[in-house]
């Protein structure tokens, strides 16, 4: 079984990442108390991360609460009810409401099988999500961090990650992007707790902390 932060495993984590690596001493000492979160259901965050793909955490999140609008409830029902005009008119692209819908459908029919996917190593829930249409590795990688509270994620086609690590960890100008085979090495030093550099980094970046 993978590792999560379930219990006390976040604050162990914490302790562990500062007590070897500078960096997160420092962005853990700037965010006392503060932790990764949950909404706690996986239709949830899936249709979250399908919302947040490709745009600022502070834009995904007001279309998100028109979103929310729009469907009255947060449901697979709700949101297979509702008219693309609406879905549209909260600031969603057609190739989102199309991707929000298919989630939907799998989800109404009862196929979004949690307890089944919690079986399963990280890389084979991966395979699993992204057989789903508009869900590729970064969304699957979401459900990982955020629903299943899985320890060691490094979702590198991440643009918030990359820039983080750029900032802090090299001295590569403002605007020249890191390289993901790059970036996979920077995170080695943060096995097994690499959700919680990444959680993190991305807060380093935003006061709005992340969540899916």
């Amino acid at each position: 079984m993978s590792l999560t932060l379930h219990g006390d495993a976040w604050d162990r984590a914490c302790a562990d990442l500062a007590g070897q690596c500078p960096v997160m001493a420092r962005l853990i000492a700037d965010g006392p108390g503060e932790r990764l979160t949950s909404h706690g259901e996986a239709y949830v965050t899936l249709a979250r991360s399908i919302v947040g793909q490709q745009i600022s955490v502070k834009a995904a999140a007001t279309i998100w609460e028109r979103f929310e609008r729009a469907t009255g409830a947060m449901t697979p029902a709700a949101v297979l009810a509702a008219p693309d005009e609406a879905l549209r008119g909260a600031g969603l692209s057609a190739s989102k409401v199309r991707y929000l819908r298919a989630l939907s459908t799998y989800a109404d029919a009862g196929h979004l099988d949690v307890d089944a996917l919690a079986t399963m190593d990280d890389e084979a829930i991966v395979r699993n999500l992204v057989a789903l249409p508009g869900i590729g590795r970064w969304t699957a990688e979401m459900f990982l961090i955020f629903h299943l509270l899985r320890a060691d994620v490094f979702p590198l086609g991440d643009v918030g990650l990359l820039a983080a690590l750029r900032k802090h960890l090299t001295d590569l100008p403002d605007g020249t992007k890191l390289a993901a085979r790059d970036a996979a090495l920077l995170g080695e030093r943060w096995r097994p707790w690499r959700t919680v550099a990444t959680w993190w980094l991305w807060r380093s970046l935003d006061p709005l902390p992340v969540a899916y």
